[in-house]
């Protein structure tokens, strides 16, 4: 006898069917909270920083300089480097957009928001990052930060989205990174040499806003 369950649909339950429908409300509700956002840069770093950390006046002043150049800012909307963000485009009269996961362990949603969504779905949630960003920012941080700068790299790398900068904030905390790509990636021949032009790195805020203004016209 024929196993009935044979094709991928006749797996799906009740309960997973709905979720396709939550997820596909989650996508729609992030694309109609974001339709007005125009010349955003997400910025990405940790929630762990605290406001008196010099990444965290840093991570203002480069948020309040992009609002002045005409650019929305687009963080995660929970504390640390996304607070820092938003509180500095906000602070600028500018458009501060938080994109907030739900999670257990997670805290509520920084006050400098002039645009609030909520997520469930990580991978819902990087899809808004990505398809309202004209740049991406990368402050340190931990794993979250890395699954947002791999994300957009590969997908630039894959030709799945437009070449958009990419910068690294601080080079004493990403050199070690970026040493490791070109001696073992690029060196092992993993990626190519011209993949590591995907990203730069800058060391104060007035060169992250210059190099974006450079690459992005609003």
């Amino acid at each position: 006898m024929a196993d009935k369950k044979q094709f991928l649909i006749d797996e799906l339950s009740m309960r997973e069917s709905w979720r396709l429908f939550k997820i596909m409300a989650e996508v729609v509700d992030g694309f109609d909270a974001m339709s007005e956002i125009d010349n955003g840069v997400s910025i990405f770093g940790s929630a762990r920083v605290a406001p008196e950390d010099p990444l965290f006046k840093d991570t203002e002043e480069i948020a309040a300089k992009l609002v002045q150049a005409g650019f929305s800012v687009i963080s995660g909307g929970g504390p640390g480097l996304m607070k820092a963000a938003n509180k500095g485009a906000f602070e600028a009269g500018g458009e501060s957009v938080g994109l907030h996961i739900h999670l257990p362990f997670e805290q509520a949603t920084n006050e400098y928001l002039t645009t609030k969504v909520d997520f469930r779905y990580f991978f819902v949630r990087k899809l808004m990052f990505v398809k309202y960003a004209t740049a991406y920012v990368a402050m340190p941080g931990g794993f979250g930060t890395m699954d947002e700068l791999f994300e957009a790299l590969v997908l630039i790398q894959t030709r799945r989205i437009k070449h958009f900068p990419i910068v690294l904030y601080k080079s004493d905390y990403w050199s070690g990174l970026v040493d490791w790509l070109k001696t073992r990636m690029v060196a092992d021949g993993f990626a190519g040499p011209g993949d590591l032009d995907l990203l730069t790195v800058r060391d104060t805020p007035d060169e992250v806003v210059s190099y974006i203004k450079r690459h992005v016209i609003v």
